[in-house]
């Protein structure tokens, strides 16, 4: 039997309706299930995505994106399409796709923790599920946020005692906004880089509640210095402008930062377990849940992942992908030796 989406050389491809999910080779009909760069990328004809997460999906590609309601059928060529919520970051969405009775599902990126920037993660019955597996390991277990909100706290004001700005490494869209949301701001002045401007600001836009927040510049950097928390890109470390702070510490959040080494290969002084992916529990949970009878796996430990699934008894394959999850440009970085996921 074939399957309702196959693998290509530009995307993930469903024939009865004639579009792509996330390609990442220019075509006709684009579905996006979010906004991060390795899923969302310019040249395409047309461009279909939730509608929560349009003005995301527009800033990134640069061209007209049409946005569907989560929940609402649309009906393209001989195939029925639907987003629901991935929980990844605002606007994410898994791609449920019906075609003669049977179900596809492409879930994108996907979380199930409790995020207040995004909607709760909604699991999709279907008959064949394309699921994300960048962390598909049994030692990806993700602590409650609240503790690790707790932490991050403690940690500032442990550098707030001791003169030191604290800069807390994160990516630009998503991660950076769910952070802001968590944040405290009657323990000191929150602080952001000129890189998560846009996309602090279009969060704003669309009622989602974020403390006082605002970009740094060159003056807070001599003025707040040693009290700020300071929200930054990776790409920022060891830059000149991160020299301007004087004193610090950094902080990483990520899912990598659940392996021992990870902090110290990312050059970091603290590491925060904080991932908006899913860990292995809620990998097989939602597995379960969406009683696939065939699970493809993309990106991250896909292989053992299905070597794990086979072992049970279910039908399970790596598909091969473009995407890179956590080591992408908007996502988690991993250490250097996995790189390639």
């Amino acid at each position: 039997m074939s399957r309702i989406v196959q693998a290509t050389s530009a995307g993930l491809y469903c024939e009865a309706g004639g579009f792509y999910i996330d390609p990442w080779r220019p075509v006709a009909h684009a579905l996006i299930t979010h906004a991060h760069s390795d899923h969302a990328r310019p040249g395409h004809g047309a461009y279909l995505t939730a509608e929560p997460g349009l003005p995301l999906v527009r800033e990134r590609v640069g061209a007209p994106v049409e946005g569907l309601p989560y929940g609402e059928r649309r009906r393209i060529g001989a195939a029925v399409v639907s987003f629901h919520p991935a929980a990844h970051m605002r606007g994410a969405a898994q791609a449920r796709i019906e075609v003669g009775g049977r179900v596809a599902v492409v879930t994108g990126d996907f979380k199930r923790d409790d995020d207040p920037t995004a909607d709760a993660f909604e699991p999709v019955p279907c008959h064949e599920l394309i699921m994300e597996s960048t962390f598909a390991l049994p030692l990806y277990r993700w602590p409650d946020a609240s503790e690790i909100v707790r932490e991050i706290h403690d940690w500032w004001r442990e550098n707030q005692e001791a003169g030191r700005t604290s800069v807390l490494l994160a990516y630009a869209v998503g991660k950076a906004q769910r952070l802001l949301a968590l944040l405290n701001p009657e323990q000191g002045p929150i602080l952001y880089h000129g890189a998560m401007e846009r996309f602090v600001e279009l969060y704003r836009a669309a009622d989602v509640s974020l403390p006082a927040a605002r970009k740094a510049t060159a003056d807070d950097a001599k003025t707040l210095r040693g009290r700020a928390l300071l929200l930054a890109p990776p790409s920022a470390h060891h830059s000149p402008w991160l020299r301007k702070w004087g004193a610090c510490s950094v902080g990483f959040a990520s899912g990598w930062m659940r392996v021992r080494g990870a902090r110290r290969r990312r050059g970091a002084d603290r590491g925060f377990v904080i991932s908006d992916h899913a860990d292995w529990p809620a990998l097989l949970q939602t597995i379960e849940e969406s009683g696939a009878e065939w699970v493809g796996l993309t990106h991250g430990y896909g292989e053992a992942l299905a070597r794990y699934l086979r072992e049970l008894g279910r039908e399970a394959d790596v598909v091969r992908t473009a995407f890179i999850g956590e080591a992408g440009a908007e996502s988690d970085a991993p250490p250097a030796r996995e790189s390639a996921d």
